[in-house]
């Protein structure tokens, strides 16, 4: 990518196309903590998980180095036991509910208890290609935590038998409140949940946000798991919450492949026959989320087998983690199809024409910039350029339209949640931005 001048504009002029280039790098900029970036001030004040892969995407097009800094940093975060939390807290900010005593976890660094979408290793091999050379070193110190992490993935969240990866708490998924939890975190019993305040409604319309009632579930599976001293196999086999994500599943997939190429880089033979044995077991697990009531991958409910019934758009995830089947692969292209013909500024996270739907909520509707580049990129590398076009393009156009807001209402493009976002600014600069084409 070609950097945008960095003339001044004229003041009180809304900025147009390239002026959006210098304006994400701003913001990447400001959200800067040191060797970490937030992913926005006040509503979001630490470091997030798959946040800064994302930024670092971001930064690899104005700065490798700080690219790879910001890799590094999250890994300070990493459990002996090989998670790398959701969050890693430096600090203890009164802006953020629930901070890092009400997580009570055991690392040495204060951190979550949880992990999120495994987008490192992906994300890391992009960094390397870009220059090998500079990346040498990095990877090699990298590359064994990266190992411990889908290690842990493929032990502590699969439950004995199985081979599709568990998600123990929403905020794990990275898609908090999508209609895909619900059944199961209705089993979930909130009476006796400690008293709390939420503090992100003091930063976005409560319209926006997860409700108060999946909250209180939300804090009753961190007590489960802080009450437990965050024993992962136990949360995993025995908690109250283990669904099945193609989110988290896909991603994984892929980020096994891509850490499977860095092993080859690096001459690892013995941990490139590691990872054969959790892409055989992946593509098992891709198997088990098949809904054909609906034509398409599906969450699924690991304590009594059900799945949801409603299409997500990490449903379309299953191209960018290599999984292609000609007669689902039919039928999930007809599913993408229906999607964008309703949806102007697609992709949706979730069936417009599904009764949960709501295009302002959080994950219950919304389109975000991160699944629209990560579903785009799998369509373009199975051919479907049409398709993966028409995302980029509409991901162009909504920030064209309302600006780098955390995530957008698929119906009107009006931007919602935090404003001055720095993955939806990552992804500008890497992807959306037409300083991109060609």
């Amino acid at each position: 990518m070609k950097l945008p001048s960095t003339e001044q504009t004229t003041p009180n002029v809304r900025p147009k196309k390239l002026d959006l280039d210098q304006r994400a790098i701003s913001i990447l900029r400001e959200n800067e903590w040191g060797d970490y970036t937030l992913p926005t001030k006040g509503l979001y004040p630490y470091q997030w998980n798959w946040d800064s892969m994302f930024v670092a995407l971001g930064f690899s097009e104005i700065d490798l180095d700080r690219a790879w800094t910001e890799v590094e940093s999250l890994f300070q975060g990493q459990w002996k036991n090989g998670m790398a939390a959701h969050i890693v807290f430096r600090r203890d900010s009164p802006s953020y509910f629930p901070g890092p005593k009400i997580w009570g976890g055991t690392h040495e660094v204060p951190t979550s208890g949880c992990s999120q979408p495994p987008v490192a290793a992906t994300i890391v091999r992009d960094l390397y290609e870009k220059d090998p050379v500079q990346g040498k070193k990095r990877l090699l110190d990298l590359f064994p935590r990266l190992m411990r992490w889908h290690r842990w993935f493929h032990t502590m969240r699969v439950i004995s038998g199985g081979a599709a990866i568990a998600v123990t708490h929403p905020w794990e998924s990275g898609r908090d409140n999508s209609p895909d939890w619900d059944e199961a975190l209705d089993d979930v019993d909130p009476s006796g949940v400690t008293p709390y305040t939420r503090k992100d409604l003091g930063h976005v319309d409560a319209a926006m946000r997860p409700t108060n009632a999946q909250y209180d579930r939300y804090i009753k599976l961190v007590e489960y798991g802080r009450n437990c001293g965050w024993d992962h196999a136990q949360i995993t086999r025995e908690g109250p919450f283990a669904v099945a994500d193609p989110g988290i599943t896909f991603i994984l997939m892929r980020a096994d492949r891509d850490l499977q190429a860095l092993a080859r880089y690096l001459e690892k033979e013995s941990a490139v026959h590691e990872i054969d044995t959790w892409l055989y077991r992946d593509k098992i697990a891709a198997d088990y989320l098949w809904n054909d009531d609906i034509d398409a991958y599906a969450a699924r409910n690991m304590r009594n087998g059900q799945h949801s019934d409603g299409v997500s758009s990490v449903s379309f995830l299953s191209y960018y983690a290599g999984i292609t089947k000609p007669k689902r692969d039919a039928k999930l292209q007809r599913t993408l199809n229906r999607i964008l013909s309703i949806a102007p500024y697609s992709l949706p996270s979730f069936d417009p024409e599904h009764p949960k739907f709501d295009s302002k909520r959080y994950w219950r509707g919304p389109t975000w910039a991160i699944i629209n580049y990560l579903v785009a990129r799998g369509l373009s590398e199975y051919g479907f350029e049409e398709k993966a076009n028409r995302i980029r393009l509409d991901t162009r156009r909504v920030i064209q339209k309302s600006g780098f807001y955390e995530y957008f209402d698929p119906i009107t493009g009006e931007g919602s949640g935090g404003n001055n976002f720095t993955w939806t600014a990552a992804i500008w600069l890497a992807w959306a931005s037409p300083m991109t084409d060609g």
